[in-house]
């Protein structure tokens, strides 16, 4: 899974990383700019960097940054200026917002930053230039030799969803790839850090003779819905829609047609699978094979090892999650446990040794337990902490192809790979492979540490990107030979 994780106990600063942006252009506006603050919570720091830009009708829109999470490009759900105040919200767990009224000079904002009701005082100042751009060699550019389409289609609800249909050049029939994304709303080219990995490959997989389809999330970009409401379920509704739509799409076999998911995509990709036989194959890329509580766990533990925290903060954090789990598990009434998850938190700070807790109690305050309960109470947090992904794997009899990165430490390959393997056991076309050297991005890397990923400009392994194609050609042979240029 990517950023649902809770980050305790770190500034709980759960960012969903989503989008990239352009420069600001040149406007009268005071409020177009880079503008850099420093957030502050207990004895730790966290510069954020907001980049608004103007419309030709004078609209603002904007993203945000946060370097030392290797986050960038985070969209802006809302930007005003008005009377001197500029005024941000965006698409955070538990909402975030940030206001601030700018000086005499017009280079200094003075203001507040918020989120999931936690409130605390930022300051920034405007910074000259345009953000750093980022390399990433493998981004599609035009002109493509394939068939590119934007298209809509009603999701798992009374909504529809947006996304691009690539098909290949020729009579056909295709097959066909529904590409499902990890957590968190993300938009078709599933965007995060700089990188756009289902646009790379989708554009891979076109130019072997595959169709791809990929899709913004319920209520992200383009597409209608609420996704603050849906939980993985409800994504796997959406995918199955998405099938639907794509196996009834001109040029396409409709016996051939499958879902290509990332992290908790590849949770969906089995859960749709089991419950339709529409769907014809799955590639699960780093999907969990453990309930989330324990995925949500180890992860904390391998990324804080990596990150320098004690072991004994590490393992705090591993009891806080597991505790606020058990009450979700236990205690249906959300604001009955939402007490006895904060009571979890509380009694755990209490409980520590003097040293250990002078390290936490600075960002642990009220208002970042109750942001933390806010998340972890939440619809989808609900339903991920105690999902087991295993008895839909162990349903579903069409080909099934299961790669990990030998360096992942968001879905560890040594909690989940033999997991998920043992689960399909009884499929006679089921597949589980490490790939060596990859990172929950199927990313070259050194450490697999979430902080390398905006840093790499490699977007997807060209070892994973292979064998993602190959594996679906060689089950659904395209009707032509694979495009090189």
């Amino acid at each position: 899974m990517k950023t649902r994780a809770l980050a305790l106990p770190t500034l709980a600063l759960a960012l969903t990383v989503v989008g990239g942006g352009p420069a600001a252009a040149q406007s009268d506006n005071p409020a177009v700019g880079r503008w850099a603050g420093t957030l502050v919570a207990g004895p730790q720091q966290l510069e954020i960097v907001y980049n608004i830009t103007e419309a030709e009708d004078g609209s603002l829109t904007g993203t945000m940054d946060v370097p030392a999470q290797g986050a960038t490009g985070i969209p802006l759900t809302t930007v005003t200026f008005e009377d001197g105040t500029l005024a941000m919200t965006f698409a955070v767990p538990g909402g975030g917002a940030y206001e601030g009224t700018i000086d005499d000079s017009g280079d200094a904002l003075t203001g507040t930053f918020t989120q999931a009701g936690s409130s605390s005082p930022m300051n920034l100042e405007r910074q000259e230039g345009a953000a750093p751009v980022l390399e990433r060699p493998q981004e599609p550019s035009p002109p493509f030799p394939y068939d590119v389409e934007e298209v809509s289609f009603t999701g798992g609800g009374d909504f529809a969803l947006a996304g691009t249909l690539t098909t290949p050049r020729g009579a056909g029939p295709f097959p066909g790839a529904v590409l499902v994304s990890g957590s968190g709303p993300q938009d078709r080219d599933e965007t995060l850090l700089g990188h756009k990995p289902f646009w790379v490959l989708a554009d891979h997989l076109t130019r072997q003779g595959i169709a791809v389809l990929r899709y913004d999330d319920r209520g992200v970009a383009a597409s209608e819905g609420d996704f603050a409401t849906a939980t993985t379920a409800d994504f796997a509704d959406d995918a199955l829609a998405a099938i639907d739509f794509l196996a009834a799409a001109p040029r396409i076999d409709a016996s051939g047609v499958g879902i290509v998911g990332h992290s908790e995509g590849g949770i969906v990709g089995p859960l749709a699978a089991s419950r339709s036989e529409q769907v014809d194959f799955v590639v699960m890329l780093a999907g969990p094979g453990v309930q989330g509580i324990d995925v949500l766990v180890e992860q904390g533990r391998l990324i804080n090892a990596a990150a320098g925290v004690p072991p004994a903060i590490a393992a705090f954090n591993g009891r806080i999650q597991t505790g606020m789990a058990e009450v979700v598990r236990t205690v249906e009434d959300r604001d009955l446990a939402a007490e006895q998850m904060g009571a979890v938190m509380r009694e755990e700070v209490e409980g520590l040794e003097p040293d250990l807790r002078a390290l936490v109690e600075g960002s642990l305050t009220e208002e970042a337990i109750e942001a933390n309960v806010t998340q972890m109470n939440s619809a989808w947090f609900r339903y991920f902490l105690h999902h087991d992904p295993r008895p839909a794997l162990e349903r579903v009899s069409v080909p099934v192809l299961a790669l990990f990165g030998e360096r992942d430490l968001q879905v560890p390959p040594q909690q989940s790979a033999q997991a998920v393997e043992d689960a399909l056991a009884d499929n006679p076309d089921a597949t589980v492979e490490v790939l060596p050297g990859l990172n929950h991005l199927f990313q070259e890397a050194e450490t697999g540490a979430p902080a390398e990923y905006q840093q790499i400009e490699q977007t997807m392994s060209p070892l994973a990107l292979g064998r993602v194609g190959e594996w679906i050609a060689t089950r659904f042979p395209p009707p032509l030979d694979p495009l090189d240029s």
